[in-house]
């Protein structure tokens, strides 16, 4: 069972890997927080030690951007999870990995090599405001308890399963809030590290439910569906790919296989079911999109 909404606003979609990794529903009251170790958007495998959600820094805009890979209630694979002792990924958890290092020797290498990154124990404010966004989203939308352990260990002494903070089989089946991937059972894994949590709830608590930042994709122009006169089939971006799961939600998708990123006559004819059912007729219902149904067609950003 899963209620409330399911996609973070402003999510990107493009690297969805529920329809692959199909989960459990679940009714989730955790949040757990790891750090990627990495400076990009890792690739997780093709999705199997996915997240449901990527907090990935956008260094000019000074925000994070998110990328969703699970729905919000349907359990990720990015804990471990052993036989015979408490479940993991599907203890009503929702997981969320940042970007960056909690790591201080990765810290200093990085530093060192002039690489843009984020060492989360030492996060500038608006990297915390992102994740407090999150967060504060979770606890109106879903009822997350906008509370967690005291004790961020810095890593490496955030290691191993003797770290000092790891929970007990029963405090895990009994724990509502927020953890980091430090204080989960069965886990050895010690991120993120000393990440300021207490900052974070701070700016979860003043923060409204929505991130500053646009939630749906901007109209990207006439010319970038089509060529001259005709559609620009064979051209591959994921803005289709969003566009087109935004077609099958409304109920407009006429797809046999997809959608998918590389746009085709499926694409055309369910835009043009899309527009026809806006309203629109004759040539003002033919393919390319227009500003007007492009914007209430909702499509989030890639």
């Amino acid at each position: 069972m899963s209620t409330g909404p399911q996609r973070f606003p402003g999510a990107s979609t493009a690297y969805w890997y529920q329809n692959r990794f199909g989960g459990d529903l679940q009714e989730v009251n955790v949040v757990v927080l790891h750090t990627t170790e990495g400076t990009n958007l890792p690739s997780y495998g093709g999705g199997a030690s996915a997240p449901n959600l990527t907090l990935v820094p956008d260094f000019k805009a000074k925000r994070l951007k998110a990328y969703q890979h699970f729905d919000f209630d349907r359990s990720s694979r990015a804990l471990v999870n052993l036989r015979g002792g408490v479940e993991t990924n599907t203890l009503n958890v929702s997981q969320v990995e940042l970007v960056g290092t909690c790591d201080p020797a990765t810290h200093a290498k990085w530093k060192k090599a002039g690489y843009a990154y984020i060492y989360w124990p030492e996060a500038p404010e608006w990297a915390l405001q992102g994740v407090g966004d999150l967060l504060a989203w979770a606890h109106k939308n879903h009822g997350v308890p906008l509370t967690g352990p005291k004790t961020w260990k810095a890593y490496p002494a955030s290691y191993g399963s003797g770290n000092g903070v790891r929970m007990s089989f029963a405090q895990w089946n009994s724990f509502k809030g927020v953890c980091g991937h430090q204080h989960v059972s069965e886990n050895l894994h010690g991120d993120p590290g000393s990440l300021d949590f207490a900052r974070v709830l701070e700016l979860a608590k003043a923060s409204g439910t929505q991130p500053a930042h646009p939630k749906y994709e901007p109209f990207p122009g006439a010319s970038f569906f089509m060529k001259g006169s005709k559609p620009v089939l064979g051209k591959s971006s994921p803005v289709f790919t969003a566009m087109g799961k935004r077609l099958v939600a409304e109920g407009c998708g006429l797809y046999r296989v997809g959608p998918g990123p590389v746009l085709g006559q499926a694409d055309v004819a369910s835009y043009e079911k899309f527009q026809r059912k806006l309203g629109f007729t004759g040539s003002d219902a033919k393919w390319p999109p227009g500003p007007t149904s492009w914007a209430k067609l909702k499509v989030p950003n890639v």
